[in-house]
């Protein structure tokens, strides 16, 4: 009986460590990358190269990374950073909430959707505001629209991608 138990404790949810695998990479990669370009060892320049690789195909704009080690900037734009610390920001949450409380979006079904799809298009409006021209690219406006986008994606997404395992 006792060693059903524990079998049961110690299965993993898969979904949530992928989940949790992946955030840590898209919150550690685009600042380290520069850090490792300008070592000059032996395969970090290779890892930094990887990272910008993936940096340059996910967001719009990784030209305009931050500077941190010069002349190596970020791997992704503050707007793209914005949102991975909006997710960053609800993983947490989850963990402390466990998932209970009114803001977790998708305890409301299609209308929490709905309200999760309107908040993440706040990425995509700046981006077309910038393009457009109306204002130029500032770090300063395009962090809290990735913001909010990463907020909005995290509260829809965190209780789907790591609740309790009913076994």
């Amino acid at each position: 009986m006792q060693g059903a138990i524990l079998e049961k404790q110690s299965r993993i949810n898969w979904v949530s460590f992928i989940g949790d695998f992946l955030l840590s990479g898209m919150v550690v990669g685009p600042v380290v990358a520069p850090f490792l370009a300008a070592s000059g060892l032996p395969m970090l320049p290779i890892i930094a190269n990887i990272i910008y690789f993936m940096g340059h195909y996910v967001c719009p704009q990784p030209d305009m990374g931050v500077m941190m080690a010069p002349p190596f900037i970020m791997a992704v734009c503050m707007r793209c950073y914005g949102t991975v610390t909006g997710l960053l920001l609800t993983r947490v949450l989850f963990a402390v909430t466990g998932g209970k409380g009114f803001y977790w979006l998708s305890q409301y079904g299609w209308n929490g959707a709905a309200i999760a799809a309107i908040l993440m298009m706040a990425y995509p409006f700046e981006l077309a505001v910038q393009v457009l021209g109306w204002w130029n690219f500032n770090n300063f406006i395009v962090t809290p629209f990735g913001f909010i986008t990463g907020l909005a994606w995290g509260l829809f997404t965190m209780p789907i991608l790591h609740q309790k395992q009913v076994l």
